[in-house]
């Protein structure tokens, strides 16, 4: 299987995570213009497992280290394959929220504020369980991150005028926050299922980063029937929808989907691959630095932040410095 031998490589690989789980959002932003978000999610997680076998087959089974894909999930032990089963559940369920946070709120302040969250408290848990880099530095990091969260919340709250959209806007903050809780417990579970601290000769009973995003994937389609099926009966937002509108979906609908699905399981992947090198709390943390990227789509692209005054145009621009300074010391606290 392809292995990351540098810490550079593997700070590439978080980046490329990092710019993947900001930017997944825009595809439910393209879909949602004529498809609900609850049905977009089935698609988003059919292209999530699909993309999982395809890097299963491809970089989980070349190289000369580690083990193959199919012989590594052959020999997985049951107690490892159920905590990454575990890890996600618990995504799906926050990750379902954090969609609904995206329609009712918009991307640059649902990811800020729930991934946000999710990175401050998931790089203590992940620190916790597997201690690696200098913590004075990558604490430090996450406190400027903590600033950047501020923030944004102060600034989207300027943006709020009253009446309907202020009661959507205080609901999706509330939905990204318990989304932000939950998040930031999923990766430890995937991550105390894999050796990964050799890569290149994994412990037996123990995952490798592609069964672990593959079973992660299993994982998150199984809760969905659960979980999507309870959202689409009582929805946060209009009516309830039907499975029977799930198949009236367009070709292109669906696709765009899936392919929202892809990105974030290619990101999630990198992150697992890089966690071998730089470790489970940078390599989440760097990950994590995903709402700059969504604000940005969101600030420039799709201008949800149209029509705002200079005081809020200066909260979004210390948004944006004071999340770039948090990630310069997380990378810099690996490097110690």
């Amino acid at each position: 299987m392809f292995i990351v031998h540098s810490y550079l490589l593997a700070v590439v690989f978080c980046f490329i995570t990092m710019l993947c789980w900001g930017s997944w959002g825009n595809t439910q932003k393209l879909a949602g213009k004529t498809w609900r978000y609850e049905l977009f999610y089935w698609d988003y997680v059919i292209g999530m497992v699909l993309f999982t076998l395809l890097l299963g087959f491809t970089m989980g089974s070349i190289g000369e280290q580690g083990r193959p894909f199919v012989e590594d999930l052959m020999q997985a032990k049951g107690s490892g394959i159920l905590s990454v089963l575990i890890g996600g559940v618990i995504f799906n369920a926050s990750n379902i929220l954090l969609s609904a946070s995206v329609s009712l709120a918009g991307l640059s302040v649902a990811f800020p504020l729930g991934v946000g969250l999710a990175l401050v408290l998931g790089v203590i848990i992940n620190y916790i369980g597997a201690p690696k880099g200098d913590p004075m530095l990558l604490f430090l990091g996450v406190a400027l991150i903590v600033v950047a969260i501020i923030c944004n919340g102060i600034a989207s709250g300027r943006m709020n005028k009253g009446g309907e959209k202020n009661t959507s806007n205080r609901k999706g903050i509330i939905l990204s926050m318990v989304a932000g809780v939950l998040m930031s417990f999923f990766y430890r579970f995937v991550a105390a299922a894999m050796d990964l601290n050799n890569f290149e000769q994994p412990t037996a009973g123990m995952l490798t980063p592609y069964s672990a995003i593959f079973v992660f994937s299993i994982g998150v389609l199984l809760s969905n029937f659960v979980f999507n099926t309870l959202v689409m009966r009582h929805p946060f937002v209009g009516e309830p929808v039907s499975y029977s509108e799930y198949f009236k979906g367009s070709f292109s609908t669906h696709l765009v989907g899936m392919l929202g699905g892809c990105i974030w399981c290619l990101g999630t992947a990198f992150s697992y691959i890089a966690a071998g090198k730089a470790g489970a709390a940078i390599s989440y943390a760097l990950g994590q630095g995903a709402p700059m990227i969504a604000a940005i789509w969101g600030v420039f692209i799709w201008k949800e932040f149209k029509g705002s005054d200079k005081k809020t145009d200066m909260l979004l621009g210390v948004m944006f410095l004071f999340f770039i300074a948090g990630l310069g010391l997380i990378i810099l606290s690996g490097g110690n």
